[in-house]
């Protein structure tokens, strides 16, 4: 009898978290739109604002020779990533701007990614291409971040966010991209975000 109630209960909450889950509706925290740029990734190609529109996006301020955050927040976004292909989500992309633009080249981009267990590489754009004074506005700006490299240091000061943009290029929503807290990344809430986010635009 204890066993047949305990089946019970199981299947009743079960069926309760994937009615919840069902009825997720994505609702955007912030409404930032992004300015226009024209910049180099990884590979050496052009991207523009334009070129990632149409689809969300995850994005991410980072340095390869950040000693501190960066290399936690890069293999988040890999979880992240994993989180995204066992959901099935597809159409999206990785966008993470170097606030080290002197420094981090597009081949020094690409070997730095390629340390890293990376699902697929092809949503990825590590970005570069512009100047110092242009990634500290561009943050300020667009992502309402906060980046700045001191004169006497070769350590950028920049926040561990990661932001979720829309299709249309506004920035909807922001997360923890790195924490020491037993909270920790939400990297289910944040792939479950770009799924429904996703389906929404499809009207799904």
């Amino acid at each position: 009898m204890k066993k047949k109630l305990f089946c019970i209960i199981t299947i009743l909450v079960i069926s309760t978290v994937l009615a919840a889950c069902s009825n997720y509706k994505f609702k955007a925290d912030v409404n930032y739109p992004i300015e226009d740029f024209q910049v180099t990734d990884h590979r050496g190609n052009t991207v523009t604002l334009e070129d990632l529109k149409g689809e969300p996006w995850l994005a991410m301020f980072i340095f390869t020779n950040c000693t501190t955050i960066c290399q936690p927040m890069t293999y988040n976004m890999t979880v992240i990533q994993e989180e995204l292909v066992e959901r099935g989500v597809e159409d999206y992309k990785i966008v993470a701007f170097s606030v080290d633009p002197t420094v981090d080249t597009p081949e020094i981009l690409s070997e730095y990614l390629s340390h890293y267990t990376v699902p697929d590489e092809s949503k990825w754009h590590l970005l570069t291409g512009y100047d110092q004074a242009f990634i500290e506005q561009f943050a300020l700006n667009s992502f309402k971040t906060f980046v700045k490299k001191p004169d006497n240091s070769d350590q950028v000061a920049h926040m561990s966010t990661f932001h979720l943009v829309d299709e249309q290029g506004n920035v909807v929503k922001n997360y923890s991209g790195y924490t020491e807290s037993d909270a920790g990344v939400p990297y289910d809430t944040i792939a479950i975000d770009m799924k429904t986010l996703i389906e929404e635009r499809l009207g799904k």
